[in-house]
């Protein structure tokens, strides 16, 4: 089988690969020219340079492959932005290059067997976020309809409805899957890596006073559900599922479990009020725009950490493809922070 990773040279697109090698598939990575090839050392790996935000680059580059190979059997569409100086931006980067690449698959007669997307939990917004009266929330629902309150959540809707209505365009030719994960971390990956830096130097800092229910999934986990999917087109055609580990976690679950393992004897607990976390996200934000460097706090970002509940239902995900999370978050976190620490990065 002859499979193509998009975003290769990210967090989630190098562990793909990584997995569609393991699973002995002709497997490329699909990135800019010069992007890093840092996680992409595998002897075996091939190359795909595209440069989805040029439809008409995109196109030559493409037809160039067509000569080449055909076309790929699976493609899985990891390609993205979580964090852009400019809202237009997220669109550039999502939605746009979603687009791109879909129309002109489809231009050159390349349309594969499946395209997986990955999406993101986000684009369900803040749904739910009131508890009941004893605290707790009820789970979110694979039903709930999107209600995006951030504009990285907004430029996944798009693609998303973009998948959908090219599907229907086409006569059912173009068959789709969508995978909404909810935190993602493992090693290689730089925002929750912060967290652990900020605790190995005994300070844990988090926000609002409300309780808060947060999930996640360790990369490992996500990866094995969207291989799931491959084969399963007449199963999983047209549908969006919702990934995590299945457990729900208190807001002081991973920074306890990173303090454990990287064998921190105290740390000092700060949590601030939301207004707080807004004033610093408008600021970061501000020299941002200064340095024309994208900063981990922003607007987009602080409605993200305003939520309280990160609950999401995958029993369509168990019942539909078989998978089963075999990373919970303390299995999970050990082996990233033994990675951090072997990698120098702690």
């Amino acid at each position: 089988m002859r499979i193509l990773v998009t975003g290769a040279s990210g967090f989630i697109g190098s562990f793909l690969c990584e997995e569609g090698l393991k699973r002995g598939m002709e497997t490329w990575a699909g990135m800019r020219e010069h992007s890093s090839r840092r996680w992409l050392q595998q002897e075996k790996l091939h190359f795909a340079f595209l440069d989805m935000t040029d439809a008409d680059v995109l196109r030559r580059q493409l037809a160039s492959y067509k000569e080449k190979i055909g076309r790929w059997d699976v493609i899985i569409h990891a390609a993205g932005a979580t964090k852009c100086l400019r809202r237009e931006d997220f669109d550039k980067n999502n939605f746009d290059c979603t687009r791109h690449l879909v129309n002109t698959l489809e231009e050159l007669d390349m349309l594969p067997q499946q395209f997986l997307y990955v999406s993101s939990l986000s684009v369900l917004g803040p749904i739910r976020e009131t508890p009941n009266a004893d605290g707790t929330y009820n789970d979110m629902l694979a039903s709930d309809e999107p209600q995006p309150n951030t504009a990285y959540g907004e430029s996944k809707v798009k693609s998303e409805a973009f998948l959908a209505e090219k599907r229907i365009k086409t006569d059912g030719r173009f068959h789709f899957t969508i995978f909404r994960p909810t935190g993602v971390y493992g090693p290689r990956e730089k925002d929750y890596f912060m967290m652990a830096k900020s605790i190995k130097q005994h300070i844990d800092f988090a926000v609002g006073y409300k309780k808060q229910v947060i999930t996640f999934v360790y990369v490992r986990d996500l990866v094995s559900a969207i291989f799931a999917a491959i084969g399963k087109g007449d199963i999983a055609n047209g549908k969006a599922y919702f990934v995590s580990d299945g457990h729900n976690y208190s807001s002081r679950a991973f920074s306890d479990l990173i303090q454990k393992e990287l064998e921190v004897k105290w740390v000092l607990h700060i949590k601030a009020p939301l207004w707080l976390l807004k004033v610093i996200s408008s600021v970061a934000e501000s020299l941002s725009n200064i340095t024309h460097k994208p900063s981990t706090l922003n607007g987009d970002k602080y409605k993200i950490m305003c939520q309280r509940n990160w609950q999401c239902d995958i029993s369509p995900l168990k019942a539909d493809l078989g998978f089963t999370p075999e990373w919970p978050l303390e299995r999970g976190v050990k082996e990233c922070m033994a990675w951090y620490k072997e990698n120098k990065w702690l």
